[in-house]
C-alpha cells in the first residue's frame, strides 16, 4: 500500500482540523438547553441526537466540497464511496451521552485513511479530534508527530503499573457491561486508580498527553480509533490489542510500550476480550 507523500499527508491534516472545528461549532454553539434521543441503536441507552446527524452531515458536505474523490464512513451515516483510495472515518460527536447531559467530554473526531477503513488493515494517515466544550484541538500527521493546540506531544517514561492512571469504558449492553465490570474489579487493585471519561477519542488523547498513563477498552469502532490512535502513535506511544492482534473492537491497549505490555498481559490472563 502507498502513503501520500509527506505534502499531501500534511495537506490531509489540514483539512480534517477544519471539518472536526466546523462540526464542533455547529454542535457547541446549536445544543439546545434540553437534548432529545433521536434514535438508538445497539440498546435503549446507546442513543443518538440531532445534533450527532446534522453535525455528521456537516461533515460530509463540507468533504465532498474539499476533497470529492475521497470515500467517507460515517458513525451514523455510514459509508459512500470514492475513487482516490483515501476514506475519512468521522465521529460526529464522541461522547453523546455526556453531550445529552451537558457533560463537556466530547468531541469530534476526523481521520484520513489509506486502505479499508478496517483497523486491522488501514495506515491512518492524519487525524483531528476537537474537544468543542474546552477548545482543546488534538491534531496528528503520520511521520511529522502529533500536536494539542499546535503544541507538540511526546509520552514520557510511564511509572510501574501500580502507579498508573488508567482510562476505560463500557458498552451499553448489560451482558458486556457485567463482564466488563469483572474485568475491572480484578484490574482496579493492581493499578493507581480508573478514570471514565465517555469518550474515548477523548481518552486516548489524554494518553498522549500525559493525563493518563493508559487506557483500555472493549468494543471500539473504526470511528473511536481512527483520528485518536494516530495522535497516540504520533506522540510516540503503542495502539494495539490483545495476543498479537491490531487494536479494534475486542479490544484497544494505549500508552507507553513497557506499560502496554504489562496491561495486555494482565487483560489476557483475565480474558478480557472474550464473553458477550
Amino acid at each position: 500500500m502507498t502513503v501520500p507523500a509527506a505534502p499531501s499527508v500534511t495537506e490531509l491534516v489540514a483539512v480534517a482540523e477544519e471539518v472536526a472545528r466546523a462540526a464542533g461549532r455547529l454542535v457547541h454553539d446549536g445544543r439546545p438547553e434540553t437534548v432529545g434521543v433521536a434514535a438508538t441503536k445497539s440498546s435503549a441507552v446507546d442513543v443518538v441526537t440531532a445534533m450527532d446527524l446534522a453535525s455528521e452531515d456537516l461533515v460530509r458536505r463540507t468533504l465532498a466540497r474539499l476533497r470529492p474523490d475521497d470515500a467517507v464512513l460515517g458513525e451514523e451515516g455510514g459509508s459512500t464511496a470514492g475513487t482516490s483510495g483515501v476514506t475519512w472515518v468521522v465521529d460526529p460527536i464522541d461522547g453523546t451521552v455526556n453531550y445529552l447531559y451537558g457533560l463537556p467530554a466530547y468531541a469530534v473526531s476526523v481521520a484520513a485513511v489509506a486502505g479499508d477503513p478496517d483497523p486491522a488493515t488501514w495506515i491512518v494517515l492524519a487525524g483531528c479530534v476537537h474537544a468543542p466544550a474546552t477548545g482543546e484541538t488534538w491534531t496528528a500527521a503520520r511521520g511529522h508527530g502529533a500536536r494539542l493546540d499546535g503544541r507538540p506531544l511526546a509520552l514520557t517514561t510511564a511509572p510501574p503499573l501500580d502507579r498508573c492512571l488508567v482510562g476505560t469504558g463500557f458498552g451499553y449492553v448489560a451482558d458486556r457491561r457485567r463482564d466488563q465490570a469483572r474485568v475491572l474489579a480484578a484490574l482496579l487493585p493492581q493499578v493507581r486508580d480508573v478514570r471514565r471519561i465517555g469518550a474515548a477519542a477523548i481518552d486516548l488523547c489524554q494518553v498522549a498527553t500525559g493525563r493518563l498513563d493508559l487506557y483500555y477498552e472493549r468494543g471500539l469502532q473504526p470511528w473511536d480509533l481512527a483520528a485518536a490512535s494516530l495522535v497516540v502513535q504520533e506522540a510516540g506511544g503503542v495502539v494495539q490489542g490483545l495476543r498479537g492482534a491490531p487494536a479494534g473492537s475486542a479490544m484497544t491497549v494505549a500508552g507507553a510500550a513497557a506499560r502496554v505490555g504489562e496491561l495486555t498481559t494482565l487483560l489476557e490472563d483475565l480474558d478480557a476480550d472474550t464473553g458477550p
